[in-house]
């Protein structure tokens, strides 16, 4: 394998690990609207915008509310 090659995926690897942590601080920060009202409000926000602008937010909205039932 090139050191070419090796690069690219090192740097696939680094864009995947940034992801995931990006994802996991998202979940978090999301966690912490946990009060129905609380919910109600960040959904109105969302309403605001284009589904395609928002879908990572509402799945994980969605996950975190089918967790907590």
């Amino acid at each position: 394998m090139s050191t070419t090659q090796h690069r690219s995926i090192r740097d696939r690897m680094a864009a995947r690990r940034a992801q995931q942590q990006h994802r996991q601080s998202l979940e978090q920060e999301l966690a912490s609207f946990a009060t129905p009202a609380e919910r109600l409000e960040l959904e109105l926000i969302l309403s605001r915008y284009p589904d395609e602008k928002t879908a990572e937010v509402r799945d994980i909205l969605s996950r975190q509310q089918v967790q907590a039932a």
